[in-house]
């Protein structure tokens, strides 16, 4: 009885070892299942090392890290005439075309004296200055009506510098007295090109090593301040703005306190271009002229003209010029344009010279004016 007793113990022992022995193996792989795989080794770059991979920052640090954008470094505006000179060319230019191939037949009747004249007048060069140039050609080349193709074109060439008048002053007034900044006043009908030419104005200034504000005045069009702004961003240039619809004259003056605290060189104010009435257009650009003088001498009033109006061109001159006391013209446009003598009848229209040209919509498409080379680019054949 006692060895089955025995047996019987035996048993029992080892059917609970056994549950004990598989509770233990269920425990422990259950612990195992729940831990996360361990990592593979990385694949390092060739030449790379552990410790770089380790390091290796976040996409948050790397945007942290990223240097900003540079600012644009403008075009010196001396070597700009080259580029310049290639668009004015007569391939490209009707006015310079229409000239040149009529002063290069052989023979110059009353019928090509007619044409000459014509295509004048649709250049806008303005009567008196026609009547002057068909006068002086005629002087000089019609003898028995044969022309000289190369002799006709070098005196085109003198009697052209002489309208366009190398004389004048062409020098832009953008520093003031006693190391004060110059303050240049900006006028012109909107849809000229004004603000967009006042951009390219701050590179060339920018280029020429100026320190330069600039003052967004015309109020009165929302995306006008936006514009500058983004243009004088470009150079690092700030501008000075106020609320939509706000009083220009206070922008003004803002533009040129501005500029005496931070020490700039040239301060550089947008106006509004309407022409709703004289009346209202005289009183706002009185305004801001007396407003701004209060602080500094207006040095430059440029009034800029699209060259592509032709005689619109001329009566907006004529309206500003009664307006405010314009000291130079900016033509814009003139890329192209049959209207290369607008150059003279504007300046005889206001008696003030043309200082600068823009030749296109790329940013450094505004260049100072220089009468010789622009009749070499009219007239040149490349």
């Amino acid at each position: 009885m006692a060895a089955v007793d025995n047996i019987f113990w035996l048993i029992v022992a080892g059917i609970v070892a056994a549950i004990l022995v598989a509770a233990v193996v269920i425990i422990v792989g259950n612990r195992r299942a729940a831990l996360p795989p361990p990592p593979e080794p990385a694949e390092l770059e060739p030449g790379g090392s552990d410790e770089e991979s380790e390091v290796a920052p976040s996409d948050t640090q790397a945007d942290e890290h990223q240097a900003e954008p540079g600012l644009d470094v403008p075009e010196a505006p001396s070597s700009r005439m080259a580029r310049l000179r290639r668009r004015l060319s007569a391939s490209t230019n009707p006015f310079a075309r229409g000239l040149l191939g009529l002063l290069s037949a052989d023979k110059l009747d009353a019928e090509a004296w007619e044409d000459l004249e014509a295509t004048l007048i649709t250049a806008d060069l303005g009567v008196g200055p026609t009547t002057e140039l068909i006068e002086a050609l005629r002087k000089e080349l019609a003898i028995d009506g044969v022309v000289d193709p190369a002799k006709a074109k070098q005196v085109l060439r003198a009697e052209l510098v002489k309208l366009v008048d190398p004389s004048l002053d062409r020098t832009l007034k953008v520093t003031g007295a006693d190391g004060q900044p110059g303050v240049v006043l900006v006028v012109g009908v909107n849809g000229t090109g004004k603000t967009t030419t006042i951009g390219k104005l701050a590179r060339v200034l920018v280029a020429e090593g100026h320190t330069v504000v600039l003052g967004a005045a015309d109020t009165f069009r929302a995306a006008a301040a936006d514009q500058l702004e983004t243009w004088g961003s470009r150079v690092g240039v700030p501008t000075v703005r106020g609320p939509e619809g706000g009083d220009p004259a206070s922008v003004a003056f803002d533009t040129v306190a501005k500029g005496i605290q931070d020490g700039v060189e040239v301060v550089v104010i947008d106006t509004a271009g309407r022409l709703h009435t004289k009346t209202g257009l005289m009183d706002e650009l009185g305004k801001i002229k007396r407003v701004v003088e209060r602080k500094l001498p207006v040095t430059e009033v440029l009034l800029v003209i699209d060259a592509t109006t032709g005689q619109n061109g001329l009566t907006q001159a004529r309206v500003f010029g009664e307006v405010v006391d314009v000291t130079g013209i900016v033509l814009s446009k003139l890329d192209g344009s049959a209207k290369g003598g607008i150059v003279v009848g504007v300046q005889r229209e206001l008696g003030v010279p043309v200082k600068l040209i823009g030749l296109g919509e790329g940013a450094d498409d505004l260049a100072p004016f220089e009468p010789e080379a622009f009749v070499d680019a009219l007239l040149s054949e490349g």
